[in-house]
């Protein structure tokens, strides 16, 4: 086939919405036509296409699509039905959408995550006390009496008798066995 030719069949060609609907129509499969068929349908029955056939079909299935001519549901274009309800997709739904009255001002939305720590520079503002006049946590330690209640210990911060912590250990003298 020379050149001419295909310049004379492609200008004999329909606009590509009107192909793309009547190969769906065509094809009346049930969750609708895929690229490929859809394509396919189109070159058998009208033959020659033009050079960028699948770059222009998919432009004009997304047009179809966006305009509302077609839904897209799992890989498959099927005509709109105005009656179906919407096919919902994965994830929660979105939230219905407002309608404010004209002439209402809207404060701009307050933005994500923790709100940022004011400057050091300015004073806190005094606590409230319990009012005891306690320090706050565990009290010291105080040293106990070693003999009783009536008995003094001899250091009032290190108590007699066992000495705190692990005690060192002891070597064993080496002792010669008489033979």
């Amino acid at each position: 086939m020379a050149t001419g030719d295909f310049i004379n069949k492609s200008l004999s060609l329909p606009p590509y919405p009107e192909m793309i609907l009547e190969a769906i129509e065509a094809l009346n499969e049930g969750n609708g036509s895929n690229k490929t068929s859809i394509s396919k349908y189109i070159e058998s029955k009208y033959g020659v296409l033009p050079p960028g056939h699948k770059v222009l079909l998919n432009v004009h299935l997304a047009k179809l699509r966006d305009t509302g001519l077609l839904d897209f549901w799992k890989n498959n274009y099927t005509k709109r039905n105005p009656n179906a309800p919407p096919r919902r997709g994965r994830g929660r739904p979105p939230k219905p959408k407002e309608f404010l009255p004209p002439g209402t001002v809207l404060s701009p939305p307050r933005p994500r995550g923790r709100p940022p720590k004011g400057p050091r520079d300015t004073p806190r503002p005094p606590k409230a006390s319990a009012g005891s006049g306690r320090p706050r946590g565990r009290p010291r330690k105080m040293a106990r009496p070693a003999g009783g209640f009536g008995e003094a210990s001899a250091s009032p911060l290190k108590p007699s008798g066992k000495p705190r912590g692990r005690p060192p250990k002891v070597k064993p003298e080496l002792v010669e066995n008489i033979a």
